[in-house]
């Protein structure tokens, strides 16, 4: 049965919406992204480690691949997620770093000054210990594992310590995980780059230029820049550097400024009500024209970084990472493997370099007079912090696939895991030990 229209929602309700009704408000919860990216890492885990292991494994190694003419291209399945699927996830990411660096708190140079600094120590104490284990061996490549730290996890704690923790050390996680995502990208193009095919990447760039120049003009329209995009993406994997880079080159090059101001699309909607109530909407001629351009015009009134943002970040949080955890997570081990050099290595880099860095960084900073802690936040919870942001996961997997190999590759994912949830458990606690139990105490 259809429920009668209101001003509030005016859309018939459906016997479809029963059910989607409560996976989108399920989307909507701050967690929803961590919860899901710990079952399927559970999942993984599991199959790899049960009597279904080979076939597992099997699937990720499928190949696929297509051709045009003398071109071809064909990579196993897990080489299409991690290539593939991940440029949009990293494309999402240049979507928040520019949004942060044009409107958010990375805007700010003085607001900015503690989490970048935070950044830094962040990815340059881990680094440091995992090469004091492994300087001289044959995994000393993976120095770049242990800097990084996965935001939906982070986010999924956060929202389960609620309202007690502080705002300014939400804002402050949040931002570091953004500057953290920066310096990682930045390791993946100078690191973990072996060889550069000119033609192709001059192609690439070319292809940026495009970009450019079709926004300076005034094209708008979205399935240009995705054919454009395409052509990037397809550039830079031909080229050595590695392909998830254009997702974060384009992300970065969308505008974050809305096209119409909010006035100017009030006196459309004023207009619009006018002919909706009266008898002119009967009357008038091409009413989808009239009702797609007041639709472009509603969109054209956030900005494209906004809106895109908001339209993928669902496909990234809930199904692009899921299918990466599944195709990567999945790691045969033992209990004895968490004892081998190079699982340790990550693991001290996530667990003990993470909040060293992050601390002793952003005491320099607050000394030297750059910084300052925000509201609410002491020392000791900021130590606590420092914790949580060795989650590394999602960005410590892939950083692992593209600096080892071999048998040095499962050791590594194994520290990532390992590390990842020490981190969470310890920082849980000690959060949880260190807030005030209420809300009300926090300020």
């Amino acid at each position: 049965m259809q429920k009668p229209e209101t001003d509030q929602d005016p859309a018939p309700r459906e016997p479809i919406d029963r059910f989607v009704e409560p996976l989108t408000r399920f989307l909507h919860v701050e967690a929803a992204g961590g919860i899901v990216l710990l079952g399927t890492t559970a999942i993984a885990l599991t199959l790899a480690n049960s009597g279904l292991s080979e076939s597992y494994l099997a699937i990720w190694k499928t190949p696929v691949g297509f051709g045009i003419g003398e071109f071809t291209m064909n990579h196993s399945l897990k080489h299409w997620i991690n290539d593939g699927l991940m440029a949009v996830f990293f494309f999402v990411v240049g979507l928040e770093v520019k949004r942060e660096i044009v409107l958010g708190e990375l805007a700010d140079v003085r607001k900015a000054a503690l989490p970048i600094a935070a950044a830094i120590g962040g990815m340059l104490v881990p680094a440091a210990l995992y090469l004091f284990f492994q300087a001289g061996e044959s995994a000393q490549r993976g120095w770049g594992i242990p800097m990084a730290t996965d935001i939906a996890f982070v986010v999924g704690c956060m929202a389960v310590l609620g309202s007690r923790l502080p705002s300014g050390l939400r804002v402050l996680l949040l931002s570091l995980a953004i500057a953290d995502d920066i310096g990682a990208i930045l390791v993946i193009a100078v690191a973990y780059t072996d060889s550069i095919q000119l033609g192709a990447l001059g192609v690439g760039c070319v292809g940026i230029l495009a970009v450019v120049a079709l926004a300076k003009v005034g094209v708008r329209r979205i399935p240009v820049y995705v054919v454009v995009g395409s052509g990037v993406w397809l550039a830079f994997h031909e080229s050595g550097i590695h392909a998830t880079i254009a997702g974060v080159a384009l992300g970065l090059l969308t505008p974050a400024r809305s096209y119409i101001d909010p006035a100017g699309f009030s006196r459309v909607l004023r207009r619009a009500q006018e002919i909706f109530d009266g008898e002119e909407f009967h009357r008038v001629e091409h009413r989808g024209d009239k009702l797609r351009r007041l639709q472009w015009l509603a969109r054209e009134t956030a900005s494209p970084v906004e809106y895109l943002e908001q339209l993928l970040h669902p496909w990234s949080g809930f199904v692009i990472i899921p299918i990466f955890a599944l195709a990567n997570a999945g790691v045969a081990f033992s209990p004895s493997d968490i004892g081998d050099p190079v699982a340790i290595a990550v693991a001290v880099g996530l667990c003990v370099g993470k909040p060293l860095g992050i601390g002793l960084f952003c005491f320099v900073a607050v000394r030297l007079g750059l910084a300052a802690l925000p509201d609410g936040v002491s020392w000791s919870v900021l130590g606590a912090a420092g914790c949580l942001a060795g989650i590394g996961f999602t960005m410590s997997l892939f950083i692992s696939g593209l600096a080892l190999e071999g048998p040095a590759l499962d050791p590594a994912k194994v520290g990532v895991l390992a590390g990842s949830l020490l981190s969470a458990v310890v920082g849980m606690a000690l959060l949880h030990t260190i807030l005030p139990k209420t809300a009300a105490n926090r300020k």
